[in-house]
This record gives structure tokens, sequence and C-alpha cells, in this order.
């Protein structure tokens, strides 16, 4: 049995849940999102205001872990109309910086040129100093954009320039001076 499939998702007032022709689709105060179904997978709104996921077969493994998979795709469909989620990129690095123009995100680090990416429809973007905050209702979305802007420049192990996300911790290697004085 999937432990995280058996878990009913608590629908919390002012979001609202609809679940048709394989579908789920979650409404709340910060949009709208919509969660595909796998043809093994069902999904039922209950009485008492909760999400029950269940799958066709949960002794086969497959569909155990297509159950946990889709009951948290869609409570994460949940969480995020009602408080965006956020992923913070700090640049660190002599002359490292990123400024946001509407969708746009302007960065120089260290390149000859400055690296312009357009976020899609759906995420925002501020700065605060030297850390870029992307926002946005869909987890999945909010993540991949982070890791692609990390992706330009990741942080490199000898001086730990790059852009990385707040709270990483890099691991430092010695370089060729450390390594000849300790010999």
């Amino acid at each position: 049995m999937s432990r995280i499939g058996q878990k009913s998702i608590l629908i919390p007032s002012g979001v609202d849940v609809t679940i048709a022709d394989g579908l789920v689709t979650v409404k709340g105060a910060k949009g709208a999102l919509t969660v595909r179904l796998h043809p093994q997978v069902n999904a039922d709104v209950t009485t008492e205001n909760t999400v029950v996921v269940s799958v066709k077969k949960p002794e086969d493994v497959k569909q155990r872990a297509l159950w946990g998979l889709f009951r948290q795709l869609i409570a994460n469909a949940v969480e995020g109309v009602q408080k965006p989620f956020e992923k913070q990129l700090e640049f660190v690095g002599v002359g490292y910086r990123v400024s946001v123009s509407g969708n746009t995100i302007t960065m120089e680090v260290g390149f000859s040129h400055s690296v312009i990416v357009e976020l899609p429809q759906g995420l925002t973007a501020s700065v605060d100093k030297q850390v870029l905050t992307i926002s946005g209702i869909d987890k999945h979305l909010v993540g991949e954009w982070a890791a692609r802007i990390r992706r330009i420049r990741p942080p490199e192990p000898y001086k730990g320039k790059g852009i990385k996300y707040v709270g990483e911790q890099i691991r430092r290697k010695a370089g060729k001076a450390a390594k000849a004085a300790a010999a």
C-alpha cells in the first residue's frame, strides 16, 4: 500500500476542486490549475471536503507509485492556488548582477554579454540585492525555471562563484596552491 497515496487531501475554504473526465481542476484565490489523471488512478471528492485518490490494483508496484505521485500532484495544486510557491537564487561573484523588468530577467554572470531570460506566463520574479525570487502557483514550473536559471552559471567548487539556491551548501575544493603547500 502507498503510504502517501492513502492520505486524503483536505480542501481548505476558498478552494474549489472538480473532477471530470480524468481531469482534476483546482480553483483558488491565486488562480486555477489542472492535473490530468493517469487511466489507472481515480480521484473522488468526499462529503468531508477532502480528495481521496485510489488505484485499480493497489498490489501492483507501478500503480502504487502512480498512486502516491498523483496524490502529491493534486495536493501541490491545492496548496499552490492558496499560497504561491517560490524559489530563491543567489548570485555570488564579483560583477554578478541580476535585474527584472516585467517577465524578463537580465543577468550579468561573467560572460562577455548579458544573459536574458523570458519567464513563461504564470511566473513572476523579483530581485532583492543579489537574490532572485521566482514565484508562481505551479510547483513544477517554479522549480523547472529556477533550475534552468541556475544551469546558466552553476556554482564552481574552487571560488564558489555562480548562481546557487539560497541555503545551498557548495562543497569547496582546495586549489593547486593548497595542494602543493600540504606536500
